[in-house]
């Protein structure tokens, strides 16, 4: 297989063993005995197998799914910054997770790798990778953020200086609502359509981030899953959660990729969360946590 050319074989092998690993890690923190697994099959084309862990002893809602899907022309959501490629045919592949903690200190976290071949008779294919993990705390700790980004920086180090800042901004902006003037959280990594490097550093990045997602995730969770918490912070957290359900539905490309090409719905919407809270024209006490959290955490900051 030359530098060049996707082996996806060896892709799919380890991204099943990520999704193995990452879920023994996860069940190994909170202490529950396994996620409910479904394994299925899309009409169009290809599957997945989708696990879910719901009201666990630390993880309220945790989702991590692969999925292998193909079919004979690429949706609008991949081809609206590539309109070269509409028409062709295309396989995705990739594990994409969310975890929704129920202690309002443990934050939310969100990581996807994936890789997309699109495919035309007669002329080579097209294949990028992209991904990424992020960080959506509702209580902020300057240490956490510290620790997830210095674990963001050094899986792209080597990869080269400029790769972390980059892809650092690009999640920053990726992950901002607009309509609501503000970030989901505090980052992490996001790229799309990287090929430039060969396919051999690009499994090989593919490969650090997500590991490194895990590896990041779980000391904050263990940090924080049993700090005590009461109502109010409580109510906060599922206010908050509300943010993330707009921009899951609203903005995220995977969601919207996936509703497109007539995926499988629970797998694609398994990243909402259970209970979620929206209020009429909120706005935290003056001088509050709450509000010191908006002024300190919700905005585009380095942390490294």
């Amino acid at each position: 297989m030359s530098a060049n050319q996707p082996d996806l074989m060896a892709v799919k092998a380890f991204l099943l063993s990520l999704q193995d690993h990452i879920c023994q890690q996860l069940l190994a923190e909170d202490g529950a005995t396994a996620f409910r697994e479904d394994t299925w099959q899309r009409a169009e084309g290809g599957g997945g197998r989708s696990r879910v862990l719901e009201n666990g002893t630390i993880i309220e809602k945790g989702g991590v799914n692969f999925s292998h899907v193909y079919g004979s022309k690429l949706p609008p959501s991949a081809t609206a910054h590539r309109p070269e490629l509409a028409g062709r045919s295309f396989q995705a592949m990739g594990v994409s997770l969310v975890i929704h903690p129920r202690n309002p200190y443990a934050p939310t976290s969100h990581a996807n790798i994936r890789i997309f071949i699109a495919e035309k008779e007669g002329e080579a294919p097209v294949w990028w990778v992209g991904g990424g993990f992020d960080l959506t705390p509702y209580y902020g700790f300057v240490e956490d953020c510290q620790a997830w980004h210095q674990m963001a920086k050094d899986v792209c180090q080597p990869f080269g200086d400029e790769v972390y800042p980059t892809y650092k901004k690009w999640c920053d902006d990726y992950f901002y609502l607009k309509h609501r003037q503000e970030p989901r959280g505090i980052g992490g990594l996001f790229f799309d359509d990287l090929n430039q490097w060969g396919f051999d550093k690009c499994f090989e990045f593919l490969k650090a981030v997500g590991m490194g997602y895990i590896n990041a995730y779980r000391p904050i969770l263990a940090k924080r899953k049993n700090m005590p918490y009461g109502e109010r912070e409580r109510n906060f957290q599922l206010y908050r959660r509300g943010r993330y359900v707009e921009f899951n539905l609203v903005h995220d490309r995977g969601t919207i990729f996936g509703l497109q090409t007539g995926g499988r719905t629970e797998s694609i919407l398994m990243s909402l969360p259970n209970l979620v809270a929206w209020q009429y024209d909120y706005h935290p006490e003056p001088n509050s946590v709450e509000a010191r959290f908006y002024q300190e955490f919700l905005i585009a900051k380095e942390w490294v």
